[in-house]
Formats: structure tokens, C-alpha cells, sequence
């Protein structure tokens, strides 16, 4: 076991019943952010229940800060857990709320209002502290979990879909405090079935399906997977058979097909660098004009799909 992971599973597995959540799940999660990413029902709530402690394991071994979890009730105190699901008090004010969670975190009564205040103001919600939970949008619900899972100054937060449901300037709200957060020293496990979120928050990231996690590393090395299969490549061309004719040829093209709009041409490739590579001196060479090209298949989603399949 590594002294500085923060979070290590050894063939950790969780089911219920018939139906398996986390299935023989073995890594070592380090200071930082990590993405923990996957569709919908794919295991993420299950694990991150794991290494909260909300769970007991069927089988495995799990450890966070370098302690056991289950029944573990001191570790509560360094870690901070931010559910997807709606938790608040709907009739409770933002203030009750939260000092009701700096009560039960121990704090006495007379540090319980600065603690509040504090966590309040770091999530940007002050100013809605006297408004009934109830009325809040949704970027403010997801701030109040993230106060909750704040008010005890955690070193360690598990954050379940935090991103889910935020129109886009709820979304940078929250993207930006989780950043600054870590800036300050807080190591998080933050999970979304959403991959350009998770791109944009961390280097490090876990794919996880059906319980098993698939790859786990930086986005470079996701990307070297990418590269690893077959990509489709979409130009519109001026004319398109003659730059279907003169692509065929090289051995890495598996297809050339033509796509429904006028001068729209889908070409498969084994090796995408090389395509690519080659693809101006093509166009040069045989006076070809390209007004677009895109790649639906290069990008994290695509190699997700890759993976699974």
C-alpha cells in the first residue's frame, strides 16, 4: 500500500443481490483532484459510498488517509461528502442549514456561527444565508451541499455529480470554487457521467463501468488511447469523390463513405495521426478545397464508447 495515496482499494466488490456495484476494484487515488467518470448506473455513487463509509464491502479492502473506513467514525472529521441527491432542509434557511452541520461536526456553540459564516462566504452564499433553502436555484442547492460538506474543513471531499443540472453559469460557479478549493490544499473525488466537466477540472481521471474501472491515469494517457482506434474523420469537400478517390488508396483507410448534406465525405481511419499528417499534403498535391473537418471521435466520450465496447 502507497503511504501517500489518499484513497486505496484492493479487489474491493459491492453488490446487492443479484446486482453488482463496484466489482473487484483495485487503485490507489492520490492528493489532488481525480475524476471519477461514467455513465449513468455505472457504479460511481457505490464506490464513493465505499470511501465514505456509507457502505460496508461484500469483499476487498479499502483505506482513506491511510485508515480503514468502515465503522470508522474519527475519519468523518477529515472527509467531507457532497451526495447527488437533494439533501437540504426544503423549510430550513441556508444559515440554519449549515450551522445545524457545524453542530453536529462538534464545534461548540460559541465557534458554531463564525464556522458558518466562514463556509458561507467561501461558497459564495451569504447574501442568500435568511432564504428558505426551498427557494433557491439550483446552482445555489448544489452550493449549500458543498457548504455542508465544508463546515467541518475536511482535507478530503467525495463530491457525487456536483455539476448535475446547473445551466452554464451555475456550472463555471461551481467549477471555479471547486478549483480554488483545491488550490487550497483539499483533495477531491469528483464524479459525472459528463466527460468535458471532469476534463476541465483534473489531469487525473477513472473510467468506471458496470463497476469496473477500465482506465484509470491523466488525460494524455486517455488520449494515447484514443489514438488506438479507429477514428471517423468528417470533411466537407468541393468535391467530394475525387477526395474519397485519391484517400482510398493508403493501407490505414478502413472506409469512404458519403454523408447526407452535399459534399460531405466520411472517411475511417486506423492510424488518425498519420491521416492527418498526411491529409494537407493530399489536399495540396490535388487542389482540393476542405471548408470543415471534425472528428466526433476524438475526444473522451469516443474512447469511453472504445473501451466499453
Amino acid at each position: 500500500m502507497e503511504n501517500n495515496a489518499i484513497v486505496q482499494t484492493q479487489n474491493l466488490s459491492k453488490w446487492y443481490g443479484e446486482v453488482m456495484g463496484v466489482n473487484d476494484v483495485t487503485l490507489s487515488i492520490h492528493p489532488g483532484i481525480t475524476g471519477l467518470l461514467g455513465p449513468n448506473g455505472a457504479g460511481k455513487t457505490s464506490l464513493l459510498k465505499l470511501m465514505t463509509g456509507q457502505l460496508k464491502p461484500n469483499m476487498g479492502i479499502i483505506t482513506v488517509l491511510n485508515q480503514p473506513v468502515w465503522n470508522n467514525y474519527l475519519l468523518t472529521k477529515q472527509v467531507g461528502y457532497c451526495p447527488d441527491i437533494e439533501l437540504a432542509y426544503q423549510f430550513m434557511t441556508g444559515y440554519e442549514f449549515i450551522s445545524f452541520f457545524a453542530t453536529l461536526s462538534g464545534y461548540a456553540e460559541s465557534m458554531v456561527r463564525d464556522r458558518t459564516f466562514n463556509v458561507l462566504e467561501t461558497v459564495d452564499m451569504l447574501e442568500a444565508k435568511d432564504k428558505p433553502i426551498g427557494s433557491y436555484s439550483k446552482g445555489m442547492r448544489q452550493r449549500i451541499k458543498l457548504a455542508q460538506a465544508l463546515v467541518h474543513e475536511p482535507e478530503l471531499l467525495f463530491l457525487d455529480e456536483p455539476l448535475t443540472g446547473l445551466d452554464p453559469i451555475g456550472r463555471r460557479h461551481v467549477m471555479n470554487l471547486l478549483k480554488k478549493l483545491a488550490e487550497q490544499g483539499i483533495s477531491m473525488v469528483v464524479s459525472s457521467h459528463i466527460l468535458y466537466e471532469i476534463e476541465s477540472l483534473t489531469e487525473t481521471i477513472l473510467l468506471i463501468h458496470q463497476g469496473r474501472i477500465l482506465a484509470e491515469g491523466t488525460i494524455s494517457d486517455i488520449r494515447e488511447l484514443i489514438d488506438e482506434h479507429p477514428h471517423k474523420v468528417y470533411l466537407s469537400a468541393d468535391e467530394p469523390r475525387r477526395l474519397a478517390q485519391v484517400c482510398l488508396p493508403f493501407d490505414d483507410i478502413l472506409s469512404v463513405t458519403f454523408g447526407d448534406e452535399a459534399g460531405d465525405v466520411i472517411i475511417e481511419t486506423a492510424k488518425p495521426d498519420a491521416f492527418y499528417a498526411r491529409l494537407p499534403q493530399i489536399l495540396i498535391e490535388n487542389e482540393l478545397n476542405v471548408s470543415q473537418l471534425y472528428s466526433p471521435d476524438d475526444n473522451l466520450s469516443a474512447v469511453f464508447k472504445y473501451l466499453v465496447g
